[in-house]
């Protein structure tokens, strides 16, 4: 019971170590992007301001949110930057517990992750947000100046880029529900049409109450759910047979009384 206490106390004390390693990189990597927190917003807030009416603006409702916002903005720039460095402080705590065929398997698919989530990101920047906010302006009613609070703008992006972000990860997330035996590929091509409509439901949740941001966010969730299938059945194969394993069956009763006769027939034979 004291060693399991002991062991419990340093894992506690490991996982301190690495979260304060981690807000230490994170603060780091602020610090420099704080000075250019007014060009990261403004870099952020150009696909708005892009499809925005001649002499449209962005607002600030809140006194200090001229401040805060692009402070946050810079913020989240720093973890993404440490996100490798983050993800790997995780995989070090995890590691000693895992098998070495589970470490060969885990390395490729923390990598994929953060390449995924990354990709999800650019997705959203570069094509859900110029065709949405297109999309919003045309609609704009005649006389109505279209324009937001950065505030709220920084939090409908930060949703988007995490729900993109997320919706990239499937792939991963297919491949370790049939790695760890959650589920099966024959059952994941079988449950096809509920995932389809579980992604325009989720789309509908996620995104602005329109048929086309429902449909840039469903439809990369449901190809990259085809994606995962097609990995999954590619890289979890089911083991190779031991040589003579799959002929062996257990002796029935017949056999076994037949073969005990047999034995009993030579024992006298022997003694004759």
């Amino acid at each position: 019971m004291a060693e399991e206490q002991e062991t419990f106390l340093s894992h506690l004390v490991e996982l301190r170590d690495r979260l304060i390693r981690v807000l230490i990189m994170v603060g780091l990597a602020f610090i420099p992007l704080a000075f250019f927190a007014r060009e990261l917003y403004s870099l952020l807030a150009a696909p708005l301001l892009a499809v925005l009416p001649a002499g449209g603006q962005m607002i600030a409702t809140d006194v200090v949110g001229v401040f805060l916002v692009p402070m946050k903005v810079a913020l989240t720039v720093a973890f993404l930057v440490v996100l490798p460095f983050v993800l790997y402080q995780v995989w070090a705590f995890v590691a000693p517990g895992l098998y070495v065929h589970e470490k060969k398997l885990a390395l490729p698919l923390l990598a994929a992750s953060v390449i995924l989530f990354f990709v999800g990101m650019a997705f959203a920047y570069f094509a859900f947000f110029p065709m949405v906010f297109g999309f919003m302006s045309k609609f704009a009613p005649e006389g109505v100046a279209w324009m937001t609070d950065i505030e709220k703008y920084f939090s409908f992006v930060l949703t988007m880029f995490m729900a993109f972000g997320v919706t990239f990860e499937v792939p991963v997330i297919v491949i370790v529900l049939v790695k760890i035996g959650v589920v099966e590929v024959a059952k994941l091509r079988e449950i096809r049409p509920y995932v389809i409509v579980g992604a325009f439901v989720i789309g509908a949740i996620f995104t602005p109450p329109d048929v086309i941001s429902q449909f840039m966010l469903a439809m990369p969730m449901w190809l990259l759910y085809e994606a995962g299938i097609i990995l999954a059945s590619m890289i979890v194969k089911s083991p190779p047979k031991e040589a003579g394993a799959s002929d062996y069956r257990p002796p029935s009763d017949e056999e076994m009384d037949r073969e005990l006769d047999r034995a009993e027939q030579h024992s006298g034979e022997q003694k004759t």
